[in-house]
């Protein structure tokens, strides 16, 4: 306790002197700021801040966690917020942990062509138990190919139509039908949908019945990471809300497969996977059942904790029972004691920019004259890595309403590459927000663009996205690629670096060289959008083909 407290002073200590000796950042865009209390200087000092070594790498339920969120109270106290959560700080979720005892013997062993073969846990695979049991064993099961594993009525897609998986075993493709040869008539062409994600392809297993389900990991561009980000995110404990929480079916048994894995297993069983990964694409494809059967063993370590959200808010003077919600995630992916070298994930992007940015927007209402009329929440976020979980439950138990929530802005992993022309919308083209985004840009000089890889699909990987689901418009943005000094060719080169080298690695540090007027810009833009919601009567709307907009509009008839 007294290191946490002795942190958390003398680290917002260190906050104040950075940010009157940080050297000044290099010029923007020579756009006046909305505010003058976000800046360069503070951005840094509060990344620098929460993402030393000393939060450990952030992971819930351990003490660097812990000094995380204690640390983050004590800025939300320094700027003058109130307790978000009913005159509480802490929201807290409660959490199931499944944690796979000698990962290192486990193995899928794959009967087919007379003979076994078995696929070694992290070089061909990665696998966990969904259901949270200690021991879960599967023998022999059927192994059925099943395309993307999509049933999208709206599409007019079922991968499933017909078929009967219950105790099989599912393999299916990462991303949407379509992807594979790039159709721009199926789903919504490159742009991942929510089908796209491995999320849903084992929420639709589970309702099918399957005993298991293997994504293949195509291709870094198909997955939007390369597969040391699913070793990275597999290879510790896997947390969940308890099924009280979230009652929907779960699988016995869900991976990852490498594509060079999928080759041989299909390989064995007399067919030819890449063949068959591209009849996928086509509409008319048909599940295929190999002459193959799958067995594997999962003993684990089952834990129940919780993890808080950190909540703070400054109460609107005309409209307290309406907010506008700014949130990003604490969390980060802890240490590895494995790794020879730096251990530490410190995520000084993903997402130190995230709560550096929530406090100087949190500063900027709190400086702002006249106050806000309708409330602002401010939402640092638990186990973002986990799956949204932090956001998922803020949804289930909102503080206010949400059909009292105007809207959700969301900020995740920053780049901080210096300033740029153009800010990315992820997602781009879902809601309302979208234009008071590009109105607030055209102030500042500059332009929205759509994100550069809407393959990824960014829009389903962040907390917005819990909001999203529960009907709120949600907005989140992704630095932009065109950079003041060099254009899109600097501006793409230097997202990609961050992919390709420090995305979900220990190599994702504070570098004290970086230049934060960028970042300070975006920053500026999301404040005048909230402003620009927390003194007006607007409600902003899903545009009319957002898979969001129904649940929202059936809402808010009810509520009136």
């Amino acid at each position: 306790m007294r290191r946490t407290v002795l942190f958390a002073l003398t680290a917002s200590l260190g906050i104040a002197a950075a940010a009157q000796a940080a050297p000044a950042e290099n010029a923007s865009n020579g756009s006046q700021p909305f505010s003058t209390a976000i800046t360069a200087q503070g951005f840094r000092a509060y990344d620098k801040a929460i993402s030393a070594d000393t939060m450990d790498g952030r992971k819930p339920g351990t003490p660097g966690g812990e000094r995380a969120t204690q640390w983050i109270v004590e800025q939300f106290k320094q700027l003058g917020l109130e307790p978000g959560n009913h005159g509480s700080w802490f929201q807290k979720v409660p959490t199931v942990s499944t944690a796979l005892e000698n990962p290192d013997t486990v193995k899928l062993t794959v009967g087919e062509g007379g003979g076994n073969q078995t696929f070694a846990f992290g070089k061909d695979l990665v696998a966990s138990t969904l259901q949270a049991k200690p021991h879960v064993s599967i023998k022999d099961s059927d192994i059925v190919f099943v395309g993307y594993g999509v049933d999208a009525p709206e599409w007019n897609w079922n991968d499933y139509k017909n078929l009967d998986v219950k105790g099989k075993t599912v393999v299916v493709l990462v991303n949407d039908p379509g992807f594979g040869d790039q159709d721009a008539s199926l789903f919504k062409g490159k742009a991942m949908t929510y089908y796209g994600r491995w999320t849903y392809k084992y929420e639709e297993a589970a309702r099918q019945g399957a005993a298991m389900c293997l994504i293949v990991h195509t291709s870094n561009d198909a997955a939007g990471y390369p597969w040391s980000v699913v070793m990275n995110s597999w290879g510790g404990p896997q947390l969940a809300l308890p099924q009280s929480e979230d009652s929907a079916p779960r699988l016995p048994v869900a991976g990852w497969l490498t594509r060079d894995a999928a080759q041989r297993l299909f390989a064995k069983a007399g067919l030819d996977f890449d063949k068959l990964a591209a009849q996928a694409d086509h509409r008319g494809f048909r599940p295929v059942p190999l002459k193959a059967t799958a067995s594997i063993t999962l003993d684990s370590k089952i834990g129940h904790g919780s993890a808080n959200n950190v909540l703070g808010m400054i109460k609107g003077t005309t409209h307290p029972d309406q907010v506008v919600i700014y949130s990003a995630h604490w969390d980060h992916l802890g240490e590895d004691d494995s790794l020879k070298g730096d251990k530490i994930y410190n995520g000084a992007v993903d997402n130190g920019t995230g709560i550096a940015a929530l406090l100087e927007i949190a500063k900027a209402f709190k400086a702002q004259n006249p106050a806000p009329e309708r409330s602002v929440l401010f939402t640092a976020v638990t186990l973002e890595e986990s799956g949204l979980l932090g956001s998922l439950y803020y949804t289930k138990h909102p503080v206010f309403p949400i059909d009292k929530t105007v809207a959700d802005i969301n900020m995740d992993a920053m780049d901080v590459i210096g300033p740029t022309k153009n800010l990315q919308i992820i997602g781009s083209g879902q809601s309302q927000l979208e234009d008071m985004l590009k109105a607030a840009l055209k102030k500042q000089g500059r332009y929205a663009s759509p994100d550069a890889t809407p393959q990824n699909g960014f829009y389903y990987r962040s907390d917005h996205f819990s909001f999203a689901k529960a009907g709120v418009p949600a907005l989140m943005t992704q630095t932009g690629d065109d950079m003041l000094h060099g254009g899109t060719a600097a501006g793409r080169a230097a997202l990609d670096d961050y992919t390709a080298h420090r995305y979900h690695t220990p190599m994702d540090n504070f570098d004290p060289k970086w230049d934060f007027s960028g970042v300070a810009e975006d920053t500026q833009a999301l404040y005048e959008v909230g402003r620009e919601l927390v003194n007006s009567d607007q409600w902003p709307k899903w545009n009319k083909d957002s898979e969001f907009r129904a649940k929202r509009v059936k809402m808010m008839m009810q509520s009136k």
